[in-house]
């Protein structure tokens, strides 16, 4: 197992009551592991019940990067939202405490 924290560094934004999280690997050979390891579906399980749709993944392999939209986790969005947080800035360090599974027997990737 291995924390994303190890691997990446997130930044986040909003869209109404979107998340919009920018994961940064720091090197191939991590965004080689966020590749295989960090799907729309394990971000999805990570974050619960306060996603309200599908989350998407992009791949920007030139950056390289992903980036997810998380929807419904921002209670509406800045204007709508009760809670402290309407940008989800706090968010991207919550996806960073996601431990992955990276291991297929290799060492893991050197950061």
């Amino acid at each position: 197992m291995v924390r994303l924290d190890d691997l990446a560094d997130v930044r986040a934004g909003d869209k109404g009551g979107t998340l919009i999280l920018a994961v940064l690997p720091r090197g191939r050979a991590a965004f080689a592991v966020l590749e295989r390891c960090l799907t729309a579906e394990v971000v999805r399980a990570h974050f619960g019940p306060a996603v309200a749709g599908e989350v998407r993944r992009h791949v920007l392999p030139r950056l390289p990067g992903f980036v997810f939209r998380v929807p419904g986790v921002l209670g509406g969005g800045v204007t709508a939202s009760p809670v402290l947080d309407g940008h989800g800035k706090t968010l991207s360090y919550f996806l960073l405490t996601l431990e992955l599974a990276a291991g297929d027997g290799s060492p893991q990737p050197d950061v």
